[in-house]
């Protein structure tokens, strides 16, 4: 694809960064002050902290040379850094979206707390190190943070390359991802015998199996853990519609279904961020607000997954 085909020209970028730059933090309504910081969790092993609520960039950052989106995720973007996000996570896999991804980091405010999270997704050694310099080159930055081995995919052979770009310092941390429950039984035994600094995986309020053995696991090997589909696709989201957000929600300062789902997926002892993928600003303003306010303890967090079953 030709990167000069969807350049944005500097007036509709100043116009949209304008838009953008209104789109200020959002946490919800009637909060203290002392609730107003966002929620950030230790990556184990190390000082290091993040915000728990990421941005992921499947299909919703797949948008070729659409000038016209460009622009609505600039402003995305730029709501996300302004509400305190941290992770973008992107994969080769995932069309255009790392070139769209550096185009828009080229031009945004506030970068400088990225961080950048994508993935190795072919087989092969070379082939490997040939994407992860191409996703470099895409993304217009100087290193990754987390450099994730996709959906398994010649893990053996990456995980070696990926050991290496650490120790060389190309890389800060290595990772694996999986979004398929057929791969969980090869993944509970790559991360019993392999060490890794992060995994990602699916987990939801309505598909939890990754309770049952994979986040202990992590927890056990001092793994920090990534959610993909949050919204199971947007499939939970039909479950409720029509239906009112019980008032109880406000008890952890729930103020949409959006924030339910997300806030029940942070305040697991073990998930260290959730990466919602969205195009439309109000949407991500919704769900960053989920990373600030009270966090659902134990008893809310059965009651929240007891009052979803039971719809």
């Amino acid at each position: 694809m030709n990167t000069q085909d969807y350049r944005m020209s500097r007036r509709v970028f100043v116009g949209s960064l304008a838009a953008a730059l209104a789109a200020a933090w959002i946490a919800p309504a009637g909060l203290r002050a002392a609730d107003k910081a966002a929620l950030r969790k230790t990556i184990p092993g190390t000082a290091e902290t993040l915000a728990v609520i990421g941005l992921g960039t499947s299909q919703t950052f797949d948008i070729g040379s659409d000038k016209a989106a460009l622009s609505g995720l600039t402003e995305v973007l730029q709501a996300f850094f302004s509400n305190g996000g941290e992770l973008i996570d992107s994969s080769p896999m995932y069309g255009t979206a790392e070139m769209v991804l550096g185009e828009l980091l080229n031009r945004i405010v506030r970068r400088d707390r990225l961080f950048a999270a994508t993935k190795v997704w072919t087989d092969g050694r070379q082939a490997g190190i040939r994407q992860m310099e191409d996703s470099l080159q895409k993304w217009s930055i100087n290193r990754f943070d987390l450099m994730q081995i996709h959906n398994l995919r010649d893990w053996q052979t990456h995980l070696k390359t990926l050991r290496a770009w650490k120790d060389d310092g190309k890389i800060r941390y290595i990772g694996i991802t999986t979004s398929h429950g057929r791969y969980h039984r090869e993944l509970e035994q790559i991360l019993r015998n392999e060490s890794l600094d992060f995994v990602q995986l699916s987990y939801n309020i309505e598909v939890r199996t990754a309770e049952e053995r994979l986040l202990p696991l992590a927890a056990d090997r001092g793994i920090a853990v990534l959610v993909n589909r949050p919204f199971q696709r947007g499939e939970i989201f039909r479950k409720v519609k029509g239906k009112a957000l019980p008032d109880w929600a406000a008890e952890c300062d729930c103020a949409s279904w959006g924030q339910f789902f997300l806030k029940f997926i942070v305040s697991h002892p073990e998930v260290t961020c959730v990466i919602p993928a969205t195009s439309k600003v109000h949407h991500l303003q919704d769900n960053m607000a989920a990373g600030f306010g009270h966090m659902p303890d134990t008893a809310m967090r059965k009651r929240m997954a007891d009052y979803f079953e039971a719809l």
